[in-house]
């Protein structure tokens, strides 16, 4: 993966946009954290397969970034974006690492179901 290119990022969900896609969503903030600290309270989202059809989509800020996908019905959203990579398989690969270089937001899109 590499530091994200906000432009070439843009083409990348461009090209995803108006057919159907699979998408999987990953978020944590250190879902075993609480294991060692009682105090840590872990939170974190996961959605893996989700077959959507977007109409538009947008990369924003200046970095991290967020990505939004505009639904027929609604809205994906992801935020924290740091990396991304477009893969031998052809999916775009976003991800947000922090300081500590630990992976606190997975979004993915691809053309054939992720295995």
């Amino acid at each position: 993966m590499e530091r994200i290119n906000k432009e070439t990022v843009q083409l990348h969900i461009n090209e995803f946009a108006t057919q159907e896609v699979y998408l999987h969503l990953e978020t944590t903030n250190g879902a075993y954290a609480s294991h060692f600290d009682e105090s840590f309270f872990s939170a974190s989202a996961y959605i893996r397969n989700a077959k959507i059809t977007y109409e538009n989509g947008k990369i924003a800020g200046d970095g991290p970034y967020r990505v939004g996908l505009k639904l027929d019905i609604g809205w994906v959203y992801g935020e924290g974006l740091t990396h991304f990579e477009l893969d031998e398989e052809g999916r775009l690969l976003l991800a947000g690492h922090g300081p500590d270089g630990k992976l606190a937001i997975a979004m993915e899109l691809s053309k054939t179901p992720f295995r």
